[in-house]
C-alpha cells in the first residue's frame, strides 16, 4: 500500500485489526453523512465478514433513516448488520446534564447490542480463521 497516503494505509489497517463495528452516525436529510459513505466505500476487503451494529441519533425518526440505508450498503460490504440498534430521537434532550443518559431503556438497548455484537464478532472470527472468506 505503499501509493497511498499515510493516513489511508493506517485506516486500514485499524479496520483489519477489528473484529466488529459500532457506527455511530446522524441523520442528515433522511440519510446518513458523505463522510461516512466515503469511509466505508474507502476500503473493502477489511470490512468483510464482520458484524456491525448502529447508534443513530436525529429529530423525531432518531436517525432510523439513516440506519435503513447503512443496511444495504452493509450487505455490499458483506459486513453482517445485527438487528439490534440503539436509536436516539431528538438528541439535544436526550442526555441529561451530568452526560447520562435519560431514557432507561438506551442501557438496556446498549446492552443487547453489545450481547449480539460479541456473539456475532466471536462466531464470523472463528469461521474467518476456519475458511476465509474469498468474494
Amino acid at each position: 500500500m505503499g501509493q497511498y497516503h499515510p493516513d489511508a494505509v493506517s485506516f486500514a489497517e485499524r479496520i483489519a485489526q477489528a473484529d466488529a463495528f459500532v457506527f455511530v452516525t446522524p441523520e442528515y436529510n433522511h440519510g446518513y453523512p458523505a463522510s461516512l459513505k466515503s469511509a466505508l466505500d474507502a476500503i473493502y476487503k477489511e470490512w468483510t465478514m464482520k458484524p456491525a451494529s448502529f447508534v443513530s441519533y436525529g429529530g423525531a425518526s432518531g436517525g432510523l433513516r439513516s440506519i435503513e440505508q447503512l443496511r444495504q450498503v452493509m450487505a455490499e460490504l458483506h459486513i453482517h448488520d445485527i438487528q439490534a440498534s440503539i436509536s436516539l430521537p431528538f438528541v439535544f434532550g436526550a442526555f441529561a446534564e451530568d452526560g447520562s443518559i435519560k431514557d432507561p431503556m438506551a442501557g438496556k438497548a446498549a446492552q443487547t447490542v453489545l450481547d449480539q455484537l460479541s456473539w456475532w464478532s466471536s462466531t464470523l472470527k472463528n469461521g474467518r480463521e476456519a475458511n476465509p472468506f474469498r468474494p
